[in-house]
């Protein structure tokens, strides 16, 4: 998969996508990742980005400008762009396996109050947010996306079992884990576990899953007696 991300802060990037699983991806060949910089789509001495909102109010909103040839130079007949802006549809799980099955994502961090409209009208495909909240720059939830659907990817994974059995995977949240030593400050690990019955341990695995989603998030099982 190729993911390209523009965005106005490159040197964000620099730490969080280069180490575990995400660095093992390309250095595997998996992922072909590329930071870009929005100002070198400028053609001013100031490289300026933003401008003043039409009617007024606070803040500074991305110009059309540069993002539609930063966009259009990045973006080929098979891309997905994808705008990271709080007002765009909750990102989950199975958006992150959805994307996963493309060949490039084209990821556009928003900064200041937002982008100019044009943009999102002409330009992009998928606009998603990763929660209810409000961040300096899409940066960091860029970083998010990329490192959920990285996962998702064929060969990434040692185990391609772990990516079907976490969180969200089935609706759910995960059931508790537990490893050596068995006995722990007189807190023991669940005789089911140490059974060997794997029938048993898979029973009591998806009753764990589903009464923690029931407690932790009710908003869950509730859609889950939806389906």
């Amino acid at each position: 998969m190729k993911i390209d991300v523009l965005t106005l802060f490159p040197a964000m990037f620099a730490g969080p996508l280069d180490v575990s699983i995400v660095q093992r991806a390309r250095s595997a060949g998996l992922l072909d990742l590329a930071i870009h910089n929005l100002r070198d789509w400028t053609h001013d001495r100031h490289k300026t980005v933003d401008d003043k909102p039409f009617g007024g109010g606070p803040g500074m909103v991305l110009k059309p400008e540069p993002l539609f040839e930063a966009i259009e130079s990045l973006a080929r007949e098979n891309t997905c762009v994808i705008l990271m802006a709080p007002d765009g549809e909750r990102f989950g799980q199975q958006t992150a396996r959805e994307l996963s099955g493309l060949e490039h994502l084209l990821i556009v961090c928003g900064s200041y109050e937002g982008i100019d409209e044009r943009v999102r009208e002409t330009l992009v495909d998928r606009e998603l947010s990763i929660g209810d909240y409000v961040l300096t720059n899409g940066g960091l939830p860029a970083m998010v996306l990329v490192d959920a659907v990285t996962r998702l990817l064929p060969g990434v994974l040692g185990d391609e079992q772990s990516s079907a059995e976490e969180s969200f995977s089935h609706g759910l949240l995960e059931y508790p884990h537990y490893t050596r030593p068995a006995e722990f400050r007189g807190m023991r690990v669940p005789e089911v576990l140490l059974s060997g019955n794997h029938a048993q341990i898979a029973q009591w695995r998806t009753e764990q899953s589903r009464a923690r989603t029931q407690e932790r998030r009710p908003d869950l099982w509730e859609k889950q007696g939806k389906e």
